[in-house]
């Protein structure tokens, strides 16, 4: 037997449902790594340091003595510098396994971001993982950024606390980052939902979505097919609207080419000289001014006196009686009416 085969039996023993070649990631367990695997050790020191605001200092002072024990049985040196306000993580002669650095270093950094210790912790362990998401990218009106974060806490923080059921992870949203610490699917869907929601799609929607999949995973049946036809398809009631188009200019008839300049047009002097303006005093032209003035009030109290006039002038009377007002000049016929009281008397 070759060495590939071996391995792919031992594989085979560690996938659950196996039954031939792995088409499903997620079901294969990673195996543990132990010392035995790495007996020489690490061959140079790795080190990892971050900044921490000032306002967690009290905390990082009283729950770095935790995260110093917690570090030990995997051989790794934790210093916390107030005065830089920085943390350290670095490995040792002792240390054997080469991603715990990458775990610690994920530590010091959740850690400045406000995350509790005995959440932080948790990255330890071999199938939890973090993700920091930085969101202040995302959107650039800074408006628009604060109303899509408080829609991803919700009212009181219950659209949060319903996103941690549903993907097992713990979610931690501080200034313009989301912390998420959990298993490596459920941080999937955590980042794909952050986004979302800046990207203005409400986050009910996906957490609908992620509702109806862990139905549809407890049936056998429906188990390998196709979840489209299940899942909620939500259209955008605002879209787009489409710019009016702008009416076509009328294309102008092109003048014949002619090689001669258009002629230039009349200044102020040329029309005060063609009028002879131009040649009087300033006597008689102040004197010509007052006349057009003296006219143009004329003018205009004239239009004035026929305006108020206008209201004392009696309407029109008609001679003739009025259409609806018609006298009738119909006959009346003296014997029929007779015949019809005789006929009513009769009847009494």
């Amino acid at each position: 037997m070759s060495d590939s085969e071996s391995d792919q039996e031992d594989i085979s023993q560690k996938i659950e449902h196996y039954t031939g070649p792995v088409e499903d990631a997620w079901k294969m367990k990673i195996p543990e790594f132990k010392p035995d695997d790495n007996k020489n050790g690490l061959l140079e020191e790795s080190s990892f340091s971050t900044l921490f605001p000032k306002y967690r200092e009290k905390y990082l002072k009283e729950c770095w003595p935790l995260v110093q024990k917690a570090l030990e049985p995997h051989f790794l040196k934790a210093e916390l510098d107030l005065i830089k306000g920085s943390m350290l993580v670095c490995t040792t002669r002792k240390t054997w396994d080469p991603f715990i650095i990458v775990k610690a270093r994920d530590i010091i950094k959740l850690l400045s971001r406000s995350v509790p210790y005995e959440q932080a912790i948790r990255v330890l362990e071999d199938e939890i993982s973090c993700d920091i998401i930085k969101i202040k990218n995302l959107v650039r009106n800074r408006e628009k950024f604060i109303k899509r974060r408080n829609r991803l806490i919700g009212p009181g923080g219950c659209t949060l606390k319903s996103l941690e059921l549903l993907t097992n992870c713990y979610v931690l949203v501080q200034g313009c980052t989301v912390s998420a610490i959990g298993p490596y699917k459920g941080l999937q869907h955590v980042r794909s939902i952050v986004e979302d929601t800046m990207k203005n799609i409400h986050p009910i929607y996906n957490i609908k979505a992620l509702m109806i999949k862990r139905e549809l995973m407890k049936d056998d049946k429906l188990k390998n097919e196709n979840w489209d036809r299940f899942l909620p398809k939500f259209e955008n009631k605002n879209p787009n609207k489409k710019k009016a188009k702008k009416p076509k200019k009328e294309v102008k008839a092109k003048k014949e080419y002619t090689p001669f300049p258009p002629p230039q047009p009349e200044s102020k002097m040329d029309k005060m000289l063609a009028s002879g303006e131009y040649f009087l005093t300033e006597q008689e032209k102040k004197a010509k001014i007052n006349k057009e003035r003296r006219e143009k009030q004329a003018a205009n109290k004239l239009k004035q006196k026929e305006k108020r006039e206008l209201d004392y002038v009696p309407p029109k009377e008609s001679d003739g009686p009025s259409s609806n007002k018609k006298q009738k000049t119909d006959k009346i016929d003296v014997k029929a009416l007779k015949s019809k009281i005789k006929k009513a008397n009769k009847g009494k």
